[in-house]
């Protein structure tokens, strides 16, 4: 079995549009994408074997430590048979509902 991170992005751009639309315009599609995530998971459960959401960032570059925003919006830790098998679990995903999402999936090796 191999492991793989698994990263769901989002520009930052669309984010903020959309925290721009009213709450309760909100709640009814991220329910309907709440359920539509769920469905998604009770079929691809065994390969999962962490999920998390990203929070604040940090940029550690030669000028310093700065506060920065990205694309990250959530990541899953997850095994499968291959690279190509896991990407292929994700094609049709919920996140890909928003505008401009995209999901990566990174073989994880030891160093």
């Amino acid at each position: 079995m191999n492991t793989f991170i698994v990263m769901f992005l989002a520009p930052v751009s669309v984010i903020d549009e959309w925290m721009k639309v009213p709450q309760e315009e909100r709640d009814v599609q991220e329910k309907k994408m709440q359920a539509d995530w769920q469905a998604w998971m009770a079929v691809h459960a065994g390969m999962i074997k962490e999920t998390k959401s990203a929070g604040k960032t940090k940029r550690i570059g030669g000028d310093g430590v700065v506060d920065t925003r990205n694309d990250l919006m959530l990541y899953s830790i997850v095994e499968g048979e291959s690279h190509e098998a896991v990407a292929q679990a994700y094609v049709g995903h919920p996140h890909l509902g928003i505008p401009q999402a995209t999901i990566e999936v990174t073989a994880i090796r030891p160093m």
